[in-house]
Protein backbone atom coordinates (compact mmCIF):
# COMPACT_ATOMS: atom_id res chain seq x y z
CA UNK A 1 0.00 0.00 0.00
CA UNK A 2 1.24 3.48 -0.87
CA UNK A 3 2.19 5.38 2.31
CA UNK A 4 0.51 8.48 0.88
CA UNK A 5 -2.89 6.79 0.93
CA UNK A 6 -5.23 7.32 3.85
CA UNK A 7 -6.52 4.45 5.94
CA UNK A 8 -10.29 4.12 6.53
CA UNK A 9 -10.26 6.06 9.83
CA UNK A 10 -8.23 8.91 8.31
CA UNK A 11 -10.68 9.00 5.41
CA UNK A 12 -13.64 9.22 7.80
CA UNK A 13 -11.98 11.97 9.88
CA UNK A 14 -11.07 14.05 6.84
CA UNK A 15 -14.53 13.64 5.32
CA UNK A 16 -16.15 14.75 8.58
CA UNK A 17 -13.99 17.87 8.81
CA UNK A 18 -14.87 18.89 5.25
CA UNK A 19 -18.56 18.16 5.83
CA UNK A 20 -18.84 20.07 9.09
CA UNK A 21 -17.03 23.11 7.71
CA UNK A 22 -19.54 23.29 4.85
CA UNK A 23 -22.72 22.11 6.58
CA UNK A 24 -22.36 23.61 10.07
CA UNK A 25 -19.71 26.36 9.88
CA UNK A 26 -20.79 27.87 13.23
CA UNK A 27 -19.51 24.73 15.00
CA UNK A 28 -16.27 24.45 13.04
CA UNK A 29 -13.32 23.79 13.71
CA UNK A 30 -14.06 20.66 15.73
CA UNK A 31 -12.84 19.45 19.09
CA UNK A 32 -11.71 15.84 19.36
CA UNK A 33 -14.97 14.96 21.16
CA UNK A 34 -17.08 16.61 18.46
CA UNK A 35 -15.08 14.89 15.75
CA UNK A 36 -15.60 11.48 17.34
CA UNK A 37 -19.35 12.13 17.38
CA UNK A 38 -19.22 13.24 13.74
CA UNK A 39 -17.34 10.11 12.72
CA UNK A 40 -19.90 7.87 14.44
CA UNK A 41 -23.07 9.52 13.13
CA UNK A 42 -25.76 7.07 12.13
CA UNK A 43 -26.85 9.27 9.20
CA UNK A 44 -24.92 10.18 6.06
CA UNK A 45 -22.31 7.51 6.80
CA UNK A 46 -21.53 4.20 5.17
CA UNK A 47 -20.45 2.21 7.02
CA UNK A 48 -21.63 3.43 10.42
CA UNK A 49 -18.70 3.21 12.84
CA UNK A 50 -18.07 3.17 16.59
CA UNK A 51 -14.64 4.80 16.74
CA UNK A 52 -13.07 5.74 20.06
CA UNK A 53 -11.09 8.89 20.85
CA UNK A 54 -7.77 7.04 20.59
CA UNK A 55 -8.46 5.90 17.03
CA UNK A 56 -9.62 9.36 15.93
CA UNK A 57 -6.63 11.03 17.64
CA UNK A 58 -4.24 8.65 15.84
CA UNK A 59 -5.93 9.45 12.52
CA UNK A 60 -5.56 13.17 13.20
CA UNK A 61 -1.83 12.70 13.80
CA UNK A 62 -1.52 10.87 10.51
CA UNK A 63 -3.37 13.64 8.69
CA UNK A 64 -1.22 16.28 10.40
CA UNK A 65 1.89 14.48 9.19
CA UNK A 66 0.55 14.88 5.65
CA UNK A 67 -0.32 18.52 6.36
CA UNK A 68 -3.98 17.85 5.64
CA UNK A 69 -5.10 18.83 9.16
CA UNK A 70 -4.02 21.65 11.49
CA UNK A 71 -4.56 22.28 15.18
CA UNK A 72 -6.37 25.50 15.98
CA UNK A 73 -4.98 26.67 19.30
CA UNK A 74 -4.97 30.34 20.15
CA UNK A 75 -6.36 33.05 22.44
CA UNK A 76 -9.82 32.14 23.69
CA UNK A 77 -9.40 28.43 22.85
CA UNK A 78 -9.85 26.37 26.02
CA UNK A 79 -9.46 23.09 24.14
CA UNK A 80 -7.65 22.10 20.97
CA UNK A 81 -9.70 22.12 17.79
CA UNK A 82 -8.96 20.70 14.37
CA UNK A 83 -9.51 21.92 10.83
CA UNK A 84 -8.67 20.38 7.47
CA UNK A 85 -6.35 21.94 4.91
CA UNK A 86 -7.19 19.80 1.88
CA UNK A 87 -9.04 22.55 0.02
CA UNK A 88 -5.91 24.68 0.04
CA UNK A 89 -3.59 21.72 -0.52
CA UNK A 90 -5.52 20.41 -3.53
CA UNK A 91 -6.99 23.70 -4.80
CA UNK A 92 -10.56 22.41 -4.58
CA UNK A 93 -13.66 24.38 -5.48
CA UNK A 94 -16.68 24.26 -3.18
CA UNK A 95 -18.34 21.78 -5.56
CA UNK A 96 -15.31 19.51 -5.60
CA UNK A 97 -14.94 19.68 -1.81
CA UNK A 98 -18.57 18.61 -1.34
CA UNK A 99 -18.17 15.70 -3.75
CA UNK A 100 -14.94 14.57 -2.11
CA UNK A 101 -16.50 14.71 1.36
CA UNK A 102 -19.40 12.53 0.20
CA UNK A 103 -17.10 9.96 -1.36
CA UNK A 104 -15.03 9.86 1.82
CA UNK A 105 -18.10 9.44 4.03
CA UNK A 106 -20.22 7.04 1.97
CA UNK A 107 -17.93 5.40 -0.54
CA UNK A 108 -18.46 5.04 -4.31
CA UNK A 109 -21.54 6.75 -5.73
CA UNK A 110 -23.12 7.73 -9.03
CA UNK A 111 -23.37 11.39 -10.07
CA UNK A 112 -27.09 11.28 -9.31
CA UNK A 113 -26.49 9.94 -5.81
CA UNK A 114 -23.82 12.56 -5.19
CA UNK A 115 -26.14 15.36 -6.26
CA UNK A 116 -28.75 14.25 -3.73
CA UNK A 117 -26.37 13.52 -0.87
CA UNK A 118 -24.35 16.74 -1.21
CA UNK A 119 -27.34 19.00 -0.57
CA UNK A 120 -26.44 19.70 3.06
CA UNK A 121 -23.04 21.01 1.92
CA UNK A 122 -23.69 22.40 -1.55
CA UNK A 123 -26.83 22.42 -3.69
CA UNK A 124 -26.00 21.29 -7.22
CA UNK A 125 -28.51 22.85 -9.60
CA UNK A 126 -27.93 20.35 -12.40
CA UNK A 127 -26.46 16.87 -12.76
CA UNK A 128 -24.02 18.31 -15.28
CA UNK A 129 -22.50 20.39 -12.48
CA UNK A 130 -21.70 17.21 -10.55
CA UNK A 131 -20.26 15.56 -13.64
CA UNK A 132 -18.09 18.62 -14.33
CA UNK A 133 -16.70 18.55 -10.78
CA UNK A 134 -15.95 14.84 -11.12
CA UNK A 135 -14.20 15.39 -14.45
CA UNK A 136 -12.02 18.17 -13.02
CA UNK A 137 -11.06 15.95 -10.08
CA UNK A 138 -10.41 13.04 -12.41
CA UNK A 139 -8.02 15.10 -14.52
CA UNK A 140 -6.21 16.82 -11.64
CA UNK A 141 -2.61 15.98 -10.86
CA UNK A 142 -2.69 13.68 -9.03
CA UNK A 143 -6.23 12.52 -9.87
CA UNK A 144 -8.62 12.55 -6.93
CA UNK A 145 -11.45 10.38 -8.29
CA UNK A 146 -11.85 7.54 -10.75
CA UNK A 147 -14.82 5.76 -12.33
CA UNK A 148 -15.44 2.16 -11.32
CA UNK A 149 -16.52 -0.67 -13.62
CA UNK A 150 -20.27 -0.70 -14.01
CA UNK A 151 -22.15 -3.24 -11.97
CA UNK A 152 -24.23 -5.78 -13.88
CA UNK A 153 -27.67 -4.44 -14.71
CA UNK A 154 -26.83 -0.78 -13.98
CA UNK A 155 -26.60 2.15 -16.39
CA UNK A 156 -24.82 4.78 -14.28
CA UNK A 157 -21.13 4.80 -13.47
CA UNK A 158 -20.03 5.00 -9.84
CA UNK A 159 -17.04 7.11 -8.83
CA UNK A 160 -14.59 6.52 -6.00
CA UNK A 161 -12.04 8.84 -4.42
CA UNK A 162 -8.36 7.98 -4.78
CA UNK A 163 -7.17 9.11 -1.34
CA UNK A 164 -7.29 5.51 -0.16
CA UNK A 165 -7.20 2.07 -1.73
CA UNK A 166 -9.40 1.90 -4.81
CA UNK A 167 -12.47 -0.23 -4.02
CA UNK A 168 -12.66 -3.55 -5.80
CA UNK A 169 -15.21 -3.99 -8.54
CA UNK A 170 -18.53 -5.66 -7.82
CA UNK A 171 -18.25 -9.17 -6.50
CA UNK A 172 -18.59 -11.75 -9.27
CA UNK A 173 -22.03 -13.23 -9.58
CA UNK A 174 -22.45 -16.42 -7.64
CA UNK A 175 -22.07 -19.54 -9.72
CA UNK A 176 -25.45 -20.94 -10.71
CA UNK A 177 -26.63 -23.83 -8.64
CA UNK A 178 -25.88 -27.19 -10.25
CA UNK A 179 -28.71 -28.16 -12.55
CA UNK A 180 -31.12 -30.76 -11.21
CA UNK A 181 -31.87 -31.98 -14.74
CA UNK A 182 -29.13 -34.62 -14.90
CA UNK A 183 -29.77 -36.11 -11.42
CA UNK A 184 -33.53 -36.23 -12.11
CA UNK A 185 -33.01 -37.99 -15.41
CA UNK A 186 -30.84 -40.58 -13.68
CA UNK A 187 -33.46 -41.08 -10.96
CA UNK A 188 -36.24 -41.50 -13.53
CA UNK A 189 -34.19 -44.02 -15.46
CA UNK A 190 -33.56 -46.04 -12.31
CA UNK A 191 -37.25 -45.96 -11.36
CA UNK A 192 -38.25 -47.03 -14.85
CA UNK A 193 -35.81 -49.94 -14.73
CA UNK A 194 -37.11 -50.98 -11.32
CA UNK A 195 -40.72 -50.75 -12.57
CA UNK A 196 -39.97 -52.94 -15.58
CA UNK A 197 -38.25 -55.49 -13.36
CA UNK A 198 -41.24 -55.58 -10.98
CA UNK A 199 -43.62 -55.93 -13.95
CA UNK A 200 -41.68 -58.89 -15.31
CA UNK A 201 -41.68 -60.55 -11.88
CA UNK A 202 -45.43 -60.00 -11.55
CA UNK A 203 -46.07 -61.46 -14.98
CA UNK A 204 -44.01 -64.54 -14.08
CA UNK A 205 -45.92 -64.91 -10.81
CA UNK A 206 -49.31 -64.55 -12.54
CA UNK A 207 -48.50 -67.23 -15.12
CA UNK A 208 -48.09 -69.77 -12.32
CA UNK A 209 -51.88 -69.68 -11.84
CA UNK A 210 -52.98 -69.80 -15.44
Amino acid sequence: MNDALLDPVEQRVLGCLIEKQMATPDYYPLTLHALVNACNQSTNRDPVTALGEAAVAAALEGLRDRQLVWIVDGPGCRVQKYEHRIVEAMGLSVQEAAVLAELLLRGPQTPGELRGHCTRMYSFQHLQEVETALEVMRESAPPLVAPLPRQPGTKETRYAHLLGDVPEGPAPAAAPAPSRAVPLEAELAALKEEFLKLRDEFEAFRKQFE
